[in-house]
């Protein structure tokens, strides 16, 4: 999976969708992140399609909505998904929350039997809380790959990350640059023009410092290049000390839903 990703939450004007899959994939990105609930799934299989890289160099994963969480919806539903974004198999599904027709025996078996399929290459889980991915784990028969969750230095989620790299699971950050709100951030700004980066770079280095994969949301050519461009920010220790000691927990995306 690789470390730096293109999210897609609410990108939902279709040229501008389309568009931004496909500026992405030439500008090298390789992992394309989106969500049954996003309402974009074909748009972002028209930027795949588009773009001049081999579908099979191209790490693209979609999300099973709250609703469609009962075995058979699980099925039906990331069939339809399948068909949406013009593909044979996605490389990651995830249970998109652990709520409202989630059951873990009963969705990750359907889980389980789209992989042995071969319509998903690997199962994850999101916004799922340390006793959610162990219970998970427990009803699945196939490995739980990652857990995509809000993080970034304003949520830094020290309990969860340590608590998945103790069960191999992986993380993927979304929300990473917190929404905009690093641009704010006195810390972030001072390294950012120690290493004449953006705040964001900044954001997305220190994650990716973490061991965890980042998937911001962007839609300009300008955005994406600058998200981008964060793979050649490295910071020192001392850098990652001072993010590590910002005082601050900031939880951006809260439904009423939530597990926490």
């Amino acid at each position: 999976m690789p470390m730096l990703g293109l999210g897609t939450w609410e990108n939902t004007n279709a040229d501008e969708c389309r568009n931004a899959v496909q500026t992405a994939l030439e500008m090298g990105y390789r992992h394309i992140d989106t969500a049954q609930a996003y309402g974009n799934e074909a748009e972002v299989g028209e930027g795949i399609a588009a773009a001049d890289v081999p579908r099979e160099d191209v790490f693209l994963a979609t999300k099973v909505w709250i609703d469609n969480l009962a075995r058979d919806d699980v099925v039906e539903t990331t069939k339809r998904s399948l068909d949406e974004l013009g593909v044979d198999y996605v490389d990651l599904l995830y249970v998109h929350w652990p709520a409202r027709e989630y059951d873990p025996e009963e969705t990750l078996s359907a889980f389980n039997e789209l992989y042995d399929e071969g319509l998903i290459e690997r199962i994850g889980v999101s916004n799922f809380e340390p006793e959610h991915v162990d219970e998970a784990i427990e009803h699945s028969d196939a490995p739980i790959f990652a857990n995509q969750v809000e993080l970034h230095p304003l949520l830094p989620q020290e309990e969860l990350r340590e608590h998945c790299a103790d069960r191999d699971v992986e993380l993927v950050a979304y929300s990473p640059l917190a929404r905009g709100e690093i641009a704010g951030n006195d810390t972030i700004a001072a390294i950012a023009e120690k290493h004449d980066a953006s705040p964001f770079q900044v954001s997305l280095a220190w994650i990716r410092e973490k061991g965890v994969t980042a998937i911001p949301k962007a839609t300009s050519e300008e955005h994406i290049r600058d998200n981008w461009e964060s793979l050649g920010v490295d910071l020192d220790d001392d850098d990652v000390t001072e993010i590590d000691a910002i005082d601050r927990t900031d939880r951006r995306v809260d439904p009423s839903f939530a597990p926490w």
